[in-house]
């Protein structure tokens, strides 16, 4: 859906852009003459008829809808939080601003990219398109850069960063964890255990299911790894959900290529609330109020 509203975006600035710049160039100084000799002046310098119906409208249009298609394809696009993936950090309702040009600019309708800018660090949040099927947009956490080693065990993550031939390397390292806290979320009326992870210099909150912990027979296969271990390739990255136990990502389906990533979240612009009682009139697609609270922030 986001992929067809750029190339209807694109479409209509070309059309609206090339009708208002043939209108100038051929029609309207035909148009100011005929205009002129049919008023009776000699002098058609300065002289502007009304305009035709299609050609005033584009002329209104066209620099609003170039203003957009530039912003949203290239600077920043805003994008709903559908699930909770990625609590506590982001929460369901929660409209975030995407930095596009963060990872290198793209053409809006191949998405080839044809400026280099920079590249995902760790602890990155970003949006991509979900490989199996990239006409949806995921947003996780960026864990594993190209080269990395990541084993995932027992809840715990272990990073053992590339090393290049020649230079000195990070020695293997465990994620930190801090002590676990009870947090105000719950999976199936299971309170869920909330902790700051320090991955790199980025520390964020991270949730854990008490009980549920997903099964290694599930994981992505990497041929020459173990079950739960994974060698990240060349232009990848491995990414993960902050809510652990209830996100489907890099452990379940592989690995993110730079092809794939449409940008970095970098806030949250509004924040909305959908919870209602079961008794409530209003629809459910209708917000119950606005977390101000939430408006600027992202870690």
């Amino acid at each position: 859906m986001a992929q067809m509203f750029s190339i209807f975006l694109v479409i209509l600035t070309v059309v609206t852009g090339l009708i208002w710049l043939v209108d100038s160039l051929i029609f309207a100084p035909k148009r100011r003459e005929r205009a002129a000799l049919a008023a009776g002046v000699s002098e058609i310098e300065g002289f502007e008829p009304p305009l035709p119906y299609a050609v005033d409208t584009a002329k209104q249009i066209f620099p609003v809808i170039a203003f957009v298609m530039i912003m949203r394809s290239f600077i920043y696009e805003p994008f709903q939080i559908p699930s909770g993936s990625m609590m506590p950090t982001l929460l369901v309702g929660d409209f975030i601003l995407v930095e596009k040009f963060s990872y290198g600019l793209r053409d809006p309708i191949t998405r080839t990219k044809f400026l280099e800018v920079g590249e995902p660090q760790r602890g990155d949040i970003v949006v991509f398109k979900y490989p199996p099927n990239p006409e949806l947009d995921y947003i996780k956490r960026v864990v594993g850069l190209p080269g990395d080693r990541i084993f995932y065990r027992a809840k715990q993550i272990t990073v053992v960063p590339a090393c290049p031939t020649g230079e000195d390397c990070d020695k293997p390292y465990l994620v930190k964890l801090s002590d676990a806290q009870i947090s105000e979320f719950a999976q199936n009326m299971v309170p869920l255990n909330q902790f700051t992870e320090s991955l790199g210099s980025v520390e964020h909150q991270i949730l854990q299911h008490p009980v549920l912990s997903a099964s290694a027979s599930q994981f992505y296969r990497q041929p020459g790894t173990a079950m739960d271990e994974w060698i990240v390739p060349d232009g990848e990255y491995f990414v993960l959900g902050d809510n652990r136990d209830n996100s489907r990502d890099s452990r379940f389906w592989g690995f993110v290529s730079t092809d794939h990533l449409v940008g970095k979240a970098v806030a949250i612009w509004i924040s909305f609330e959908f919870e209602r009682t079961a008794d409530g009139w209003l629809p459910k697609w209708l917000p119950s109020g606005v977390r101000f609270e939430r408006v600027g922030g992202l870690r």
